[in-house]
C-alpha cells in the first residue's frame, strides 16, 4: 500500500492539501559523515578518506564486500557529482546502508565502491543562509579572467535567502511570459513573430562594472565539468586543465587501481537509463570517439529496459545524456567501463504542459506546495535606472530534488536496480571438459571457457581501448610436460553466454592446475587429474 500511494503521488493523482515542500530536511555534511562512519564500522564495509577539498572538507569512499574484494567483479556507485543534486548523495548513502543491513548475500560475488559525495563544498550551499544551486568547489578562481577572482557573483536583491531570477522590462529582451503559466518566462520565437518583453539574469548586480551579471561566481571548479572527456576549455567552472582539483585527482587515482570495476552507476543529471544512448557509426569512427559503440548500445538498451521495469517513476523531458567534462561520460569513453546514469527523480508529466517549469508549478499547485515559487516582486536595481526590474521564480533545488520524505521509496527502487545489475556481472565457468588419453603417455585436455552471464566480459569500448585487462588463462604445468598449447593465454573478450575453446596436450601423469579470469570478470580455479 505504501508503494502504491507513493507511485500515485509521483503521478500527481493524489493531492495533499496544505502540505509543503520541506527544504532543509536533507542531511548536513556532519550528519552524512556520522552515517558513513556507522556504515564503515560494519563487518563487510571499509570507509576510506580519499582526500580533501581546498576548504578542508573530506571526500569519502566506501568499499563493501567480502573476501578478496579487489579480485571480484565490482560496481562503482557515485553521488554528488553535481553539488545542487542533493538527492544523489542521499541515494548513494542509502544504497550503502541498505547493502550492509539488508543485502549481505549480494556481497558474496560482487564488490561495491560507493562514492557518496564528490562535491561537498557545493553541497553545503543547500544548508547555507543564502541558498542557490551551486556547482563549484571552494577554490579561488577568476572565471571571467579580469584579474580578480570571484568579483561578480550572486546578490540576494529581495533579501529572501534564495537566489532566483531577475527580469528587466525591455523590448529588446529575448524572453516573454509563457502562455502555459504567467509565472514562467520562455524565449520568444522570432520566427513566429513573437516579441520579447524581458531581459533575464540570475539575481545579481554588475559589481565589476563590465556589463555582465553573475559571470564571476564566488565558487571554484565544478567536479562534473572538469573531467578529461571533452574537457570544456576556457569555460567557467571547468578550470584551466582537467582534473585540476584535489578531490577529482584523488578519486581518479583510486579508480585507476581498481581493475575489478565492470560498471558505474552515477546519480547525476545525465541519463542513459530512461532513454539509452544511440550508436552513430560516423562518430564511432572518429579519432576521438563521441558515440557509444555498437555492442555497448545493445547492452545499454537491455539495462535500460531493466531499469524502467524496476523504477516506477517515468522520465519527463529527458534530454541530458552527458555534458562536456562530466563524470558519466568519462567513465565510459576514457575509463572504458559500462556507464549508467540517472537523476533518480523527475517531476511527473502533468496536464500536458510542454514547458518544464510550467509543468512543475502545475504539479506543485495540485499538491498544495505553496512555497516552491518566489512571486515576482519589483525592486530598485542600480544597474537599470528607470527600468522596471522584478525578482522571482522557482526556488533553487526544488525541481531536481524531491521532498525528503519521498526519498526512501526512491532509494529502495534504485537499490533493487543496482542489485539486479550486479547479478548480471561476467561469470566464468568451465564447460565441456574432456580429458582423454591419446597414447604414448600423452593426454589431451580440452574445455570451453564459458561466460554464463548476460553481459560480456568486456565492454566494446574496453576491448577497443585495451584498458580493461584481458582474460588470462594459466595452466600450471612444467614446460617439459607441455607438448601442445600455451601455459599462459590471453583472451580479448568473451561475449554474453559466449565461450572460448582451449586445449593442451600433456605428457605424463599427475595433477595439473588451471586458473582463468580477470579482476572485473572474476577468477576460477580447477585441478585436472591425469
Amino acid at each position: 500500500m505504501r508503494k502504491f500511494l507513493f507511485s500515485c503521488l509521483l503521478a500527481g493523482s493524489v493531492s495533499v492539501a496544505g502540505s509543503a515542500w520541506a527544504q532543509g530536511d536533507y542531511p548536513t555534511l556532519s550528519q552524512l559523515e556520522q552515517r558513513l562512519q556507522k556504515i564503515g564500522s560494519s563487518a563487510n564495509a571499509n570507509l576510506q578518506k580519499l582526500g580533501q577539498t581546498s576548504s578542508g572538507k573530506d571526500v569519502w569512499v566506501l568499499k563493501v564486500g567480502t573476501g578478496d574484494m579487489d579480485q571480484k567483479p565490482a560496481i562503482a556507485v557515485v553521488g554528488g557529482v553535481e553539488g545542487f543534486h542533493v538527492l544523489s548523495v542521499e541515494l548513494a548513502t542509502q544504497f550503502a546502508e541498505r547493502l550492509v543491513s539488508e543485502h549481505a548475500e549480494a556481497l558474496e560475488e560482487t564488490t561495491f565502491y560507493i562514492f557518496p559525495n564528490m562535491s561537498p563544498d557545493a553541497y553545503e550551499q543547500y544548508h547555507a543562509g543564502l541558498k542557490y544551486e551551486r556547482r563549484g568547489n571552494a577554490a579561488s578562481v577568476d572565471h571571467d579572467r579580469d584579474g580578480t577572482p570571484g568579483d561578480n557573483g550572486y546578490t540576494d536583491l529581495n533579501g529572501d535567502g534564495f537566489i532566483t531570477w531577475m527580469r528587466v522590462e525591455d523590448p529588446m529582451g529575448d524572453y516573454k511570459v509563457s502562455d502555459e503559466d504567467e509565472r514562467v518566462l520562455v524565449k520568444a520565437d522570432r520566427s513566429k513573430g513573437e516579441a520579447g518583453q524581458y531581459l533575464v539574469f540570475k539575481e545579481s548586480k554588475d559589481e565589476d562594472l563590465d556589463g555582465k551579471f553573475a559571470e564571476d561566481l564566488k565558487e571554484g571548479i565544478a567536479f562534473n565539468k572538469s573531467l578529461t572527456y571533452k574537457f570544456p576549455v576556457f569555460e567557467p567552472l571547468a578550470g584551466d586543465i582537467p582534473v585540476s582539483q584535489p578531490e577529482t585527482r584523488a578519486m581518479l587515482d583510486y579508480l585507476f587501481e581498481q581493475w575489478n570495476i565492470f560498471a558505474f552507476v552515477t546519480f547525476s543529471p545525465a541519463n542513459n537509463l530512461s532513454s539509452p544512448l544511440k550508436y552513430n557509426a560516423q562518430n564511432a569512427r572518429k579519432r576521438v570517439v563521441t558515440s557509444i559503440l555498437q555492442k555497448d548500445e545493445a547492452i545499454n538498451a537491455m539495462v535500460s529496459e531493466m531499469y524502467k521495469s524496476t523504477v516506477s517513476q517515468k522520465a519527463f523531458q529527458q534530454t541530458n545524456q552527458g555534458t562536456d567534462g562530466d563524470f558519466f561520460q568519462w567513465a565510459y569513453f576514457h575509463f572504458a567501463r559500462l556507464s549508467f546514469g540517472t537523476p533518480g527523480y523527475w517531476t511527473p508529466e502533468f496536464k500536458g504542459k510542454s514547458n518544464a517549469e510550467a509543468n512543475y508549478l502545475a504539479w506543485a499547485d495540485s499538491l498544495g506546495w505553496n512555497d516552491v515559487f518566489v512571486p515576482w516582486m519589483e525592486i530598485s536595481h542600480p544597474d537599470f535606472p528607470g527600468k522596471k526590474v522584478e525578482v522571482g521564480g522557482i526556488k533553487p533545488f526544488v525541481m531536481a530534488n524531491p521532498p525528503y520524505e519521498k526519498v526512501d521509496e526512491i532509494a529502495e527502487e534504485h537499490t533493487d536496480f543496482i542489485l539486479k545489475l550486479a547479478e548480471m556481472h561476467p561469470n566464468l565457468e568451465v564447460q565441456n571438459l574432456k580429458i582423454e588419453s591419446i597414447g604414448n603417455g600423452l593426454t589431451r585436455i580440452s574445455l570451453d571457457l564459458f561466460n554464463n552471464a548476460p553481459l560480456p566480459t568486456h565492454s566494446e569500448m574496453g576491448e577497443r581501448s585495451r584498458w580493461l585487462r584481458k582474460i588470462r588463462v594459466d595452466l600450471n604445468v612444467g614446460s617439459d610436460r607441455l607438448i601442445s598449447g600455451e601455459k599462459i593465454q590471453l583472451i580479448d573478450s568473451i561475449d554474453a553466454y559466449g565461450k572460448a575453446s582451449l586445449s593442451w596436450i600433456i605428457r605424463g601423469k599427475g595433477d595439473v592446475s588451471f586458473k582463468a579470469g580477470a579482476p572485473h570478470a572474476g577468477f576460477i580455479n580447477a585441478t585436472f587429474k591425469l
